[in-house]
């Protein structure tokens, strides 16, 4: 058996573990990682970068839907357009190929080795990794779990023929007629609605009261809107109990507690998702965890001494930035900087149409966190920029102290907001005020403009409403 040793060994090259490995490489620790798919994890491979792709492919065919049938205001026609799903997935899979390679090149350049296999700890220092070519040893002062999570699989609905998990869907190289979505929150709706605007009929099952439960209701009202128009229907309250007996659509409970069947080409089943722990050999360590997660500290470090945890495996909430950043931040404490990270200027994004976008306190956590509050708000529909390209559904709003009026949280719906977040980020980040906000210009005619506008509002003196 071969053996390896090194300073610090990474398990998993999704964003969070490639991003950790880079940096210590360029801090010249040597460096391992291990991982037994694809470079780029879930995210690269089959989440973030390839639903973003079919987004974009479901609203370049949606514009010229609406040119052929003479729905665009502005007087542009076209003829009927027609979408070959396979074309658009094999692009899709090039831009995912290119990425795949700019990582390992990256790697490559911070002299980071790569194994590929999987992984399974023997104690806190040693892990063995079963690769093509037989088992390897790597020995290492320091590991960084980073194994991501996968999608939640149902037991009355497991994945295979007619039910896909989010991976799934993004390969289909044939539109479903019908799509029924199991769960309102941000995967399904992403999904959803690409499909529906690419020409599916989508129906949306979610057991809560409301989509989108992670934020509050007028942040999504424009979502619910646009999901109507788009003749999605969606059912809240209603639990899904298993496939119809022909396998041809999905049964469900409605909450007024009566049982229905929806017809359903394919059933896209996005009830959340579970850490990728399985035949890592975490018997084999003593690690404290929450649940399913490990939990870690405010570094990182997990209950056992120089082993970290980062990504989606510590749990919520699982964001690609949030886990780079943590990569970033163990590779410099094992060179032995210090260091440090505050969670609360992460921004959480919903890449519905129209978008949404927080970062920090929404209102009511700040209310519950007893902060007495300034809040502006300041509409799209004023805006200059939305009303010529992006669409004047949504706004921003700006939550601070009312006293120091120190700006606690920032949140926004609306077309091409996503771009807006790394503003938002940054103003909670460096401590901003309303001042700083409303005091900085913000060039004219852009969607940021609404963000001191938002600022101006919580001051009592908005110009343009």
């Amino acid at each position: 058996m071969t053996e390896i040793t090194c300073k610090l060994l990474v398990i998993g090259a999704g964003p969070g573990g490639y991003v950790c490995a880079i940096r210590a490489g360029q801090l010249g620790i040597d460096t391992v990682i291990v991982e037994s798919t694809k470079l780029g994890g879930s995210c690269l491979n089959v989440g973030c970068i390839p639903s973003k792709a079919m987004i974009h492919v479901a609203e370049e065919f949606e514009k010229a839907a609406d040119a052929a049938a003479g729905r665009t205001p502005f007087g542009l026609t076209a003829g009927a357009p027609a979408l070959d799903l396979k074309q658009a997935v094999a692009w899709k899979d090039g831009i995912v190929q290119r990425l795949n390679n700019g990582v390992a090149a990256l790697l490559r350049k911070a002299k980071v080795k790569i194994v590929h296999g999987r992984a399974r700890f023997r104690d806190g220092k040693t892990v063995t990794v079963e690769t093509e070519t037989g088992p390897r040893t790597i020995k290492a002062e320091a590991i960084v779990i980073a194994t991501g999570s996968a999608p939640v699989e149902l037991p009355f609905l497991p994945f295979g023929g007619n039910v896909i998990s989010s991976t799934g869907a993004l390969a289909l190289t044939e539109l479903p007629k019908r799509l029924v979505v199991v769960g309102g929150g941000y995967i399904g709706l992403e999904l959803g609605t690409a499909f529906a605007r690419m020409g599916s009929k989508v129906m949306v099952v979610e057991a809560m009261d409301r989509i989108l439960p992670l934020y509050d209701t007028e942040l999504t009202g424009p979502v619910s809107k646009r999901l109507t128009a788009l003749g999605v229907e969606v059912l809240t309250g209603a639990k899904a109990l298993g496939p119809t007996a022909k396998g041809d659509g999905l049964r469900i409970e409605t909450a007024d507690g009566k049982e229905r069947s929806l017809p359903a080409d394919k059933v896209l089943v996005t009830v959340g998702r579970r850490p990728v722990t399985d035949g890592l050999g975490l018997e084999n360590l003593v690690l404290d965890m929450d649940g399913r997660f490990i939990r870690i500290g405010e570094r990182c470090e997990t209950s056992m001494r120089g082993i970290y945890a980062i990504g989606d495996v510590t749990g919520e909430p699982m964001l690609a930035h949030r886990a780079m950043a943590q990569g970033e931040m163990v590779a410099e404490i094992v060179a032995g900087l210090p260091r440090a990270w505050d969670k609360r200027g992460i921004a959480a994004i919903c890449f519905t149409d129209p978008e949404i976008v927080s970062v920090g306190l929404s209102p009511e956590e700040a209310k519950r966190a007893g902060h007495e509050l300034k809040i502006g708000q300041f509409p799209f529909a004023a805006n200059g920029r939305a009303m010529t390209r992006h669409g004047e559904a949504g706004f921003v709003r700006v939550v601070a102290q009312a006293g120091s009026e120190l700006v606690l949280g920032i949140q926004a719906v609306g077309q091409g907001v996503s771009e807006l977040s790394a503003a938002f980020g940054l103003a909670i980040e460096m401590g901003a005020t309303l001042q700083d906000i409303a005091g900085t210009i913000h060039a004219h005619p852009t969607l940021g403009e609404a963000f001191p506008e938002a600022a101006m509002k919580a001051l009592g003196h908005a110009l343009h409403i």
